[in-house]
């Protein structure tokens, strides 16, 4: 391979299908490729992530293992449990700096000893939009500046392992209504009302020696017509010369439908990988789903064309990937670290919203009312179904949608209480539906809210901020 391609291989960080490496990404590797971004296909538990990462890492030293942990519903180390720790809008609820620096803190030597050298987190979103159908959870919240030090003080956690922290999404998604993943969404903001608003978390992480920022794949029309991540203006004269940063930029996954759907899927991610370079940025994203290797000998033949055309100078290639390898500098080998479970509980009873008097005067009829979760999250168990029943005999468990309302009504009339438990329930006109149907049958309701609050009526109700294994356990116990 000649020592072009090796420079453009050096700044693709794919994703890949297997708990254990396959031959044509070690081969690659081994040739210069950047790294690899980890999602739960590749997980089992903390001891084969490790044993993947050592895998990896046999093949070159140096190389970036990157991982989307972002704690709460959005977790790849717990996909089978649901995460031990609360999610960012519960560690905002409970509101204690030093707490959110012990969880990130906890999350980076757990990383750390599993070989991750870069995890994409945290989101320094912000929850604006009640029909935003992507962020939610995910953010600290809705006000920049309570905001601010809870994503300072999860970078600054993270990194106290070596684990490089990445802020995400510049400039900010959540007061958009469409979600990246499938389509491009227009930020509804000027410039001056993003550096009022959704830039004041970036410019704090920024303060907390962030080592990498996440490009959004968002149209600020004050920026021209080109999403953040293709987008030069945004990514060059704001963010590193008006905001001063010097890390690295990472794209999203550049066969996001935001990108892909503009450029052509697949075929036209080595036009986009081009794009994003000469835009400013620096490592790129090209796996969430898992790509066939010839997709990325396509990306890279594209590059090494671009910068011998001219199209794509070739310093800005190397400084793009010399800030990609600075993200591949291993924390010092640990064996796996027990996971602390009481830290998470203790955030997460903290984070508890009470409303009313939600108490169990006998066995409840759990009523887990399931909806589809983000991209983001993918399938992670929840419900607070099976915790309830551990703690309290005699619970009956209905799981929604599998079951119908009239279901649901009959076998409440058997119970003193009904614990309605949903996930984002003003999103979902079917689930106010149901909520109104056992509102008016008055059998005594007992609302439990896993994503973003939102005023119902309900009178005795608990908001939990997020659907981790730790808020649901904590629901529970508050119940039982």
């Amino acid at each position: 391979m000649s020592s072009l391609a090796t420079l453009a291989q050096s700044v693709l960080l794919p994703g890949f299908a297997g708990t254990t490496a396959p031959d044509w990404l070690r081969r690659r590797i081994a040739d210069g490729l950047g790294g690899v971004i980890l999602f739960a296909r590749n997980v089992v538990d903390d001891e084969q992530v490790a044993a993947l990462t050592a895998q990896l890492r046999a093949e070159r030293d140096g190389i970036v293992i990157g991982i989307d942990e972002e704690g709460g519903d959005v977790t790849r180390l717990d996909v089978g449990t649901g995460s031990f720790v609360p999610g960012p809008l519960a560690l905002g609820a409970a509101d204690d700096l030093a707490l959110t620096t012990a969880v990130a803190t906890a999350l980076g030597e757990r990383l750390a000893a599993c070989g991750v050298t870069l995890d994409l987190a945290p989101c320094a979103d912000l929850t604006l939009a009640p029909e935003d159908p992507i962020i939610g959870v995910r953010a600290f919240g809705s006000d920049p500046t309570k905001v601010s030090p809870h994503v300072a003080a999860f970078v600054t956690g993270l990194e106290k392992h070596g684990v490089a922290a990445c802020a995400k999404h510049f400039p900010g998604h959540g007061a958009a209504t469409e979600d990246s993943h499938v389509a491009l969404p227009v930020l509804p903001r000027t410039e001056d009302e993003l550096r009022a608003i959704e830039l004041v978390p970036f410019a704090a992480a920024i303060q907390a020696g962030v080592r990498s920022i996440m490009t959004g794949h968002l149209v600020v029309r004050d920026w021209g017509d080109d999403p953040v991540t293709l987008n030069p203006k945004a990514l060059t004269a704001v963010l590193r010369g008006d905001y001063g940063f010097t890390g690295a930029l990472i794209t999203d996954a550049l066969e996001m439908g935001a990108v892909s759907g503009a450029h052509g899927r697949h075929d036209g991610l080595g036009d986009s990988a081009v794009r994003a370079l000469a835009a400013g940025a620096d490592a790129l994203c090209v796996g969430g789903e898992a790509l066939e290797p010839d997709v990325l000998d396509r990306a890279t033949a594209t590059i090494v064309a671009a910068v011998e055309s001219g199209d794509l100078p070739l310093d800005r290639l190397a400084e793009a990937s010399a800030r990609t390898a600075a993200l591949g500098e291993a924390p010092a080998p640990a064996g796996v670290v027990a996971v602390d479970r009481r830290l998470g509980l203790e955030v997460a009873r903290k984070a508890l919203r009470i409303q009313g008097e939600p108490r169990l005067a006998g066995p409840p009829l759990v009523v887990d009312v399931w909806t589809e979760p983000t991209l983001a999250a993918g399938p992670v168990p929840w419900g607070l179904g099976p915790h309830l029943s551990e703690l309290v005999p005699g619970t009956r468990v209905l799981n929604v949608p599998d079951v119908g309302v009239a279901k649901v009504l009959e076998a409440a009339q058997g119970f003193r209480n009904v614990v309605v438990v949903t996930r984002d329930a003003h999103r979902h006109p079917e689930v106010g539906a149901l909520l109104a149907a056992l509102r008016e049958s008055h059998v005594d309701l007992i609302r439990v809210e896993t994503g973003v609050p939102a005023p119902d009526g309900d009178r005795d109700r608990i908001d939990t901020f997020g659907g981790s294994y730790v808020s649901l356990r904590a629901a529970a116990e508050y119940l039982a």
